[in-house]
Formats: structure tokens, sequence, C-alpha cells
């Protein structure tokens, strides 16, 4: 079972997904065909919970080598997570410095605070619970949405929860590689304050560095930056061992107590350290994104065999250094002797690199995701490699979140003031993750709803905690975040009500197939010619206005008349079995439609071959393929405002061709125009 999905470019294709309508007769379109209207519910795919034995990303993974895995995600998964002791602690010691009396309980306690938030959100709730909840190999939040709305029959709520989920990401996505570069390369200022006035120049010459060897492939990048993040978390541990040796009483940090007392002993201002405490868990919901990339197993092994113990030692380091001197400014830099601050700054510089590549390698695959479910419209989508479907490339999401990291960059201009802006993106994202995953525990993996309760309300609880904390500053940049994410999610639902007003207005002069197919038996106006036409459409019980187009001007049939529908499935990759069907219609027409997963990028002329093994034989160098390009323009009366549908528009206008995004031959592409008012 398959539910339709969006319409998506001003060319039109088809295509069908699980969320939106879409297609070749709707010009709008992602990969789709026509079904309900995004948000209304309907059939699905496929269980989103079923194992496909056939799963590319399973043998990806296998290809790749277990230890080249799970040195990879240390290098592209943990990035992010790897990072935050250059500030979380500093920062999360910022509220009890306000009376200028730094106690020990309150070291003791923001340390508590710091590993039982690794333990509890991270090893808990990511590594232990949610890569257990995969759609068969991939991860993140629409991922997860997939599976809570097939549970629900399509429901709406979830849907809505999808698209405010995805947008946090994004601004996370935004966030992440300018307060990670900035905090890195701020350590040369205690080298020399000489250094200061070229910290935002290095800042953003690395960022724009980063962005500009993303079209090599995450493959390539890894190779590079797992073994560095290897000896980056090696280094981190190493430096903090002597000053641990030195005060054995800070492994007291773990004991749950001082957490608890430091929260319930300062009030509000408990509050406040929690929006900092927050920041060392930072990159958890990256690493839920990235699992399509390296799989379950070497992510879970990496973070419990290196990366956990490494930022723990870390934490603990830091505890006793500010313990013997309370009036250390930077505890993570301050750990090194003078003579390592250098190799330091070079080797956190190299690892903040690293943790922008786990949010920027997460975006690109919740965007592929987003527009196979119609919330996006088409998009250039590069395979970087042989071997793994998961690693991808968009350029037009690399270069606008290039753009929006160099912006907040140059306008915050220290990690410190970006801070504040960092934690609400990232806290919001992991609420609606923890909301998804009681649905999908109760719904999709039958645990009671009582039993589904008990293990994730003591999450929801948490991060409720910590995006009130984070709350706090909203007036200190918290609101970019959700400036952000208002306009992605603006932007997304434009494109789901716009591509749903248009499929329900092309609806009033739809012409049933089957009446064309019995019109034409009948009828001695049209010649036939030689050769295969294959239409696409968005939805196969209707006749493709290409193809009446056709008909009224150049009246022709050909022999063989293929009417061509995309399905995007609820699962992230469809099997063989299913990948095509085949259905004769009658007068030389067949009904053919095509199914590919949320997260394959379809290739029409190469499924089509899979024909010939029904029976149906056709030459495809004499074969043309018939699109419907659409001119849209705004209505006087819609169902969106006049802004609304001007942003629709351009949205659609720069939506990626249709014939590019199927991988049709240009040759053999006739394209139709029309126009139409949404």
């Amino acid at each position: 079972m398959t539910q339709p999905a969006s319409p998506s470019a001003a060319n039109s294709g088809a295509a069908s997904s699980s969320v939106a309508n879409s297609s070749a007769e709707n010009p709008t379109a992602a990969p789709v065909v026509d079904g309900p209207a995004p948000g209304e519910g309907g059939p699905v795919a496929a269980s989103a919970g079923a194992h496909d034995p056939t799963d590319a990303s399973a043998e990806g993974h296998s290809k790749a080598g277990f230890w080249a895995l799970t040195v990879g995600s240390v290098g592209v998964v943990y990035g992010d997570i790897g990072t935050s002791p250059l500030y979380a602690f500093r920062e999360a010691l910022g509220p009890s410095r306000t009376d200028g009396i730094l106690l020990a309980e309150e070291v003791i306690g923001t340390a508590s605070l710091i590993i039982w938030a690794l333990l509890l959100i991270v090893t808990i709730k990511y590594v232990a619970i949610l890569l257990r909840m995969d759609n068969n190999g991939e991860g993140g939040i629409l991922s997860l949405m997939a599976q809570a709305r097939h549970a629900l029959g399509g429901s709406k709520i979830v849907f809505m929860l999808g698209l405010l989920g995805a947008s946090l990401f994004y601004g996370d996505s935004v966030i992440t590689p300018a307060i990670s570069v900035l905090s890195a390369v701020e350590g040369l200022k205690l080298v020399t304050p000489a250094f200061s006035d070229y910290v935002l120049p290095i800042t953003v010459a690395i960022i724009l560095g980063l962005f500009a060897v993303q079209s090599h492939g995450t493959a390539r990048v890894a190779t590079f930056f797992g073994p560095a993040m290897v000896v980056w978390f090696l280094a981190m541990a190493a430096a903090a061992l002597p000053h641990i040796a030195g005060n054995p009483g800070v492994l007291a940090a773990f004991n749950p107590w001082y957490a608890l007392h430091y929260l319930l002993g300062h009030g509000t201002g408990a509050l406040v350290a929690l929006g900092a405490v927050f920041l060392a868990v930072t990159g958890a919901e990256a690493l839920f994104a990235d699992l399509g990339h390296f799989g379950r197993r070497p992510i879970q092994v990496a973070w419990l065999g290196l990366v956990a113990p490494c930022l723990v030692l870390n934490y603990l380091g830091q505890t006793a250094l500010v313990l013997a001197k309370p009036e250390t400014t930077d505890p993570f830099y301050q750990l090194v002797p003078e003579w390592g601050l250098i190799p330091m700054v070079l080797l956190a510089t190299i690892a903040t690199v690293t943790a922008s590549q786990a949010v920027i390698t997460g975006a690109f695959s919740l965007s592929r995701q987003a527009i196979q479910l119609g919330m996006l419209p088409r998009m250039e989508i590069r395979h970087t490699s042989e071997a793994h479907s998961g690693q991808i490339y968009l350029p037009q999401i690399n270069t606008l979140l290039c753009l929006g990291v160099v912006i907040l960059a140059v306008t915050f201009r220290s990690s410190s003031a970006l801070a504040s802006a960092y934690g609400i993106a990232v806290t919001g994202t992991m609420l609606l993750t923890a909301s998804m995953a009681y649905v999908v525990l109760w719904k999709v993996m039958r645990f009671s709803p009582l039993v589904s309760a008990a293990i994730i309300m003591p999450f929801i609880v948490l991060e409720t905690l910590f995006l009130l904390s984070n709350l706090l500053k909203l007036h200190e940049g918290g609101y970019v975040p959700l400036m952000l994410a208002g306009g992605l999610m603006l932007m997304m639902w434009t494109w789901v009500r716009g591509v749903t007003i248009l499929f329900n207005k092309t609806r009033k002069t739809d012409v049933p197939l089957i009446e064309l197919v019995g019109m034409l038996e009948k009828s001695t106006s049209y010649q036939r010619v030689k050769g295969t036409a294959v239409f696409l459409t968005s939805d196969p019980e209707i006749a493709p206005a290409a193809l009446l187009h056709n008909m009224k001007h150049n009246k022709v049939i050909h022999e063989k008349n293929v009417v061509l529908t995309v399905e995007t499935m609820d699962r992230p990759r469809a099997t063989q079995g299913e990948r095509v069907r085949i259905e004769p219609v009658g007068f030389g027409f067949y009904r053919v439609v095509m199914r590919f997963g949320f997260m394959e990028t379809p290739n029409i002329p190469r499924t089509l071959t899979l024909l010939k093994r029904e029976g149906f034989k056709f030459d495809i160098m004499s074969t043309s393929f018939f699109l419907s390009r659409r001119s849209i323009r705004p209505a006087a009366h819609s169902g969106m405002p006049l802004w609304q549908d001007r942003i629709f528009i351009t949205l659609a206008k720069n939506a990626n061709d249709a014939t590019d995004f199927f991988q049709i031959p240009t040759g053999r592409v006739v394209e139709v125009g029309t126009q139409v008012t949404v």
C-alpha cells in the first residue's frame, strides 16, 4: 500500500508519497502521485517497521567494514557532541559565579548534572532506545514521523509535529557550525591576545572551507575526520587524567545526589544552569539523524567504547581544575600545559569542523526525506558513494546552510553569545522526537500505553525542564532558532498547502483514463504512430494532461502508451519485488506504477527495463517521455493569502526539473506547457 505525495515543481513528474500529492500532472511536485492531501491520512506504503532483506543500507554497511564504519561514525556522528567540552562546562558554571563565590559543591553539582545528562539522554534515550526505532535502517525525526503517522492512520497532528521538528533541526544545523568553530578558534586568544582580532576572519574562512568540501561526499570526509576525532577524544581524556589523579574526589560527581542537591538548592539559578548543562548533550539528535550513514552497531560501539568515556573524563578533569583554581576562566584549554596549547587549538579546530559535519550530514538526510515525503520541492540530490546509498550531497541545501552559518558567526562574534541561541532548537527537536517515539513504542513496537509512557515520560519531563531553562535566554539570542524554525515551517506548510490546492483544482477538469480509452477504441480521428510514449502523471486513474494536449494538437496516438505513476513509500527503500507493476488498460494503453522508498532517488529509465520481466517489450531508444510543464499564477480567490501564493510559486519555480530528478534522458523528453492558478 502506498499513499500519494505532493506535486512539486514547475515541471510535472509523477510520484507519490505518504504525505502529499505530487506529480507530472501536478507541476509543483516532489516525486509523487495523487492521493489524499497532506495530513489527511489514507493508506500507507507498507509497514513502517517491516524488515527489508535487500536493504541497501545494510548491504553498504557490510561492504564498508564494521570497524571502518565505527571510526567513520566517530568523525561524522559524534563531532557535535564531542566538541561540547569546549564551552559546556564553562557556561554551566556561569550562574554559580554570579555572586562572586564559587563553592565546591556547586562545581561538583554542575559536573554531576552534565554526567547524568549524558547518561540519561544520550546513552539511554538515543543509543539504547531510539537507535532501535529505525525505519528500515534510517533514522531522524522524519523517519520517526513516518512510522508514527502510519501507525495512527495519517494523523495531521503528527504531520505538523514532523514539520516543526524538521524546522528546528535545520536551525540547529545553522547554529552548530558557528558556535563550534568560534569556540575552537577562540583558544588562540589564550596563546596571545594579539590573535583576538583574527578570531572571526579565521572562523569564517574555516566555515567556507568546510562547506566547499561537502561535494566530495561523507565517505571522504569521514576518512579524514574519523581518525582525527579519535585522536581528539584521546587527547581530551589524556589532558584530564593528571587533574583527576590530583583530586580523585571529583569522582563523587557520579553520585546523582549532587545533581539533585544543586537543582533543589539554587532555585531559578538552577534552571538557568540547566540551559548551559544542556550544551553537553547537543548533537544527540544528529546521532539519530545520521543512523542511515553508518548503522546502529558502529554508532553504539563508538559511543560506549570511546566517546562517552573520554567525554566524562574531560568533564571530570575540568571539574578538578576549577576546584583547584576557582579563578579559571577557560577550563578546557587550561587543562593542557602551556606547550600543548597551540596543538590543542589546532586539534580543536579540526574537531569543531567535524562537529559541523555531523549536522550538515544530518541536514542532507533530512532534506531528502522531506522532499520524498512532499514537505519540500524537488532539489538536486547527488550520490557521493557507490557502496552506500545514504551518502548524498544537496548543493542548494549546502549553499543555504553556509550562508546562514556565516551570517550567525559575523552577527554574534563569540561562542558565549551564541550559546544563548543554541539550546532551544535542540531541546525542541528532542521533545518532539520523544513524543513520536512514544507513539512508535505503543503502536508499532506493541508495548502497552503504560509501559510506553514509563519508558518515554522521564525523558519528556527532563527535556521539558531543559526547554524551559533555554527559554529564559530568549532575549539573549534564543529567538534566533525560533525565527529560523518559524520561517522554515511556514515555507514547508505553504508548500504542502499549495500542492493540495493545486491538486484539488486540477481534478475538477480531469478525464478518467478508462473513459478516454473507450472513446479512442471507437474513434478513427487519431493516427497510430510507432514507438512507446510514457506519460508521467500523479493519478493513474486520470488521463494525463500531456496525453490530452498531444491528442488535441498533434492528432496522433502511439502504438504503446504507458501512463506512469511514481510512488514514494513510507519505508526507506522498496524491495525489487514491489518496484514496478503493470496493468493493461486496452487499446495499447498500460498503467505502470513504480515504487521507491523515501531514501531513494528515482531512476525511471532504469526501472522501466524491469517491465521486460513482465512481458512488456519496448525499445528505450524509440520511447518518448511526455511531461506537463505548468506555469503557475496567483488566483484572486484561493485557499491561501496572496503573499503565501507568491511564496508557493517561487518555491515551484526553483524546484529541480522533473527530467533531472527522475533521471530521464533530456533528448527523449517532450514537454507540454499549460497555465494554472493557485
